[in-house]
């Protein structure tokens, strides 16, 4: 079965820090591009950052720049989303998602087409 799985998720205070982990099963990660998005209570779900499949290329949404890193370990088949300085703000549910398409466009870099979904983890940044 193909598959995303996302981990990492919790309860931490604003300030604090997470890991979040997307791992594939049934495919090789290393071939595509991986977008991590988020959606809150309420709330549209909205892309937060992208890895291009090389790792080389990476973008992010202006609300966390500076605090969110996505990398890649392709030897392990796993994607990271590190995310410091947490703030209740970030309170949402994170996915992982494999992106069929990349575009660069001058210095810009995007994914697009996300075909596979990871289910989702929690992540709760309260005091």
């Amino acid at each position: 079965q193909l598959q995303l799985v996302e981990s990492g998720g919790g309860l931490v205070q604003p300030g604090g820090s997470l890991r979040l982990s997307c791992s594939a099963s049934g495919f090789i990660l290393n071939y595509y591009a991986i977008g991590w998005f988020r959606q809150a209570p309420g709330k549209e779900r909205e892309g937060v950052s992208c890895i291009s499949s090389s790792g080389g290329s990476t973008n992010y949404t202006d609300s966390v720049k500076g605090r969110f890193t996505t990398s890649r370990d392709n030897a392990k088949n796993t994607v990271y989303l590190q995310m410091t300085n947490l703030k209740p703000e970030d309170t949402a549910v994170y996915y992982c998602a494999a992106a069929e398409g990349e575009v660069y466009s001058g210095s810009n870099y995007y994914c697009i087409d996300f075909g596979r979904w990871g289910q989702g983890t929690q992540v709760t940044v309260s005091s």
